[in-house]
């Protein structure tokens, strides 16, 4: 190790050999470290003397190595800067600084509206998600005000989940006892399940749990007509409640998988009774948005260029049709075989007296002397008779 104070270091040459040689860093190899020593040993011996042949040899190595070292550097820095010039240009190239502009200013409400639905939508996904104390957090900052009545159904559906991820049935159980008939009319079999599942936690407890388990298989009673063969597959284990359930045919009712598939159909079938989504409207907006971003973008490029500035005023429709996939289909939709239009509360769908369906635009255009003509098959009609329908 030489200590740095006995070294001169009024020589810039001198200080840049110190520099390329990485005198500083300990990890440099032992043989460069001594080079550089005795480099520095014969500048401060030589300064105002001639250099001997071995002197001017060990010089000649020096400055060789510094030329090498530097033409090194210079190559690789060239190369770095190559590969973060393109880096600049892809994230130019993939990202554009005004998305905001994809649309026109007209398609939305206010500022405030626009503010106050996002921060509801936001509130409303923390709370789905069971984030409560960040969602309560969000509602004192932002000064929302939020009923009970929009909080209760997320506080209740998060402390079941909660209870049902710590496999205690008893919240689940007693939520569907008192909502069985509404739970009936969807055709859900949530009930059923969840008693099958603690049907199965006693079969777990061995021969002991026998009794009870027989005792508890009563409460199939009101499914028996719809579920029967599930019922009878449980029945059947009970033969094998001496050997050892886990090691008999019926060794599949013990799998873990059952928790996750009750919390699952729990989440589904709850979220129906309350009228909420499954998934939280900030999420689909989001899958949505990430899916249809890039087309609005290249739509925007085009409508620059062509400068079409109305060809996108209306707040309920995009100027092209964009494709999200079957996940974010929520309900049927009709397109007026007429117009080629797709029907909406302004121009709902009308169904005729023969049976045929078009738009109620179609329908108006169609009129001739207070007549309506069917254009699919002969059948003159009043215009009047035409019922609009639901979907």
């Amino acid at each position: 190790m030489y200590e740095s104070s006995s070294f001169p270091t009024s020589s810039p040459t001198l200080v840049f050999t110190c520099f390329v040689f990485g005198y500083s860093h300990p990890s440099r190899s032992r043989p460069s470290r001594h080079l550089l020593f005795v480099f520095v040993r014969t500048h401060s011996a030589v300064q105002g003397t001639p250099l001997s042949a071995t002197l001017s040899l060990v010089m000649s190595q020096c400055c060789r190595k510094i030329k090498d070292t530097v033409q090194k550097l210079a190559s690789d820095h060239k190369d770095i800067h190559s590969s973060v010039s393109r880096v600049g240009k892809a994230i130019d190239r993939n990202f554009d600084s005004e998305i905001c502009g994809v649309v026109s200013d007209a398609v939305w409400d206010s500022r405030e509206k626009q503010q106050q639905t996002l921060q509801m939508a936001i509130l409303e996904h923390l709370y789905q998600q069971g984030m409560l104390s960040v969602a309560e957090e969000l509602c004192q900052e932002s000064t929302l005000n939020v009923d009970l009545d929009f909080k209760q159904p997320f506080l209740e559906l998060n402390r079941i989940l909660e209870a049902l991820h710590e496999q205690d049935l008893g919240p689940a159980l007693e939520w569907a006892v008192s909502h069985r008939q509404r739970l009936l009319e969807l055709n859900s079999s949530l009930e059923f399940k969840l008693h099958r599942l603690q049907f199965i936690r006693l079969l777990a407890g061995g021969p002991e749990k026998q009794l009870e388990a027989l005792s508890y298989a009563r409460h199939f009673q009101p499914f028996a007509h719809v579920h029967q063969r599930e019922i009878q597959v449980m029945m059947g284990s009970l033969v094998y409640l001496q050997l050892g359930l886990e090691k008999s045919p019926y060794c599949h009712l013990l799998d873990n998988s059952h928790w996750a598939e009750i919390c699952e159909t729990f989440t589904r079938d709850a979220c129906s009774l309350l009228g909420l989504s499954v998934e939280s409207p900030l999420s689909v907006s989001f899958a949505s948005g990430c899916v249809a971003l890039p087309v609005l973008m290249n739509i925007k490029a085009v409508m620059e260029q062509r400068q079409c500035s109305g060809v996108w005023s209306h707040k309920d429709e995009l100027p092209i049709e964009i494709e999200l996939g079957m996940k974010c289909w929520y309900h049927s939709v009709f397109a007026c075989p007429i117009l080629r239009q797709q029907t909406s509360d302004s121009n709902p769908p009308i169904k005729l007296i023969c049976g045929h369906v078009i738009s109620r635009d179609a329908l108006n255009k169609l009129i001739n002397g207070g007549k309506l003509k069917c254009p699919y098959c002969p059948m003159e009609q009043n215009p009047a008779d035409g019922k609009r329908i639901i979907f």
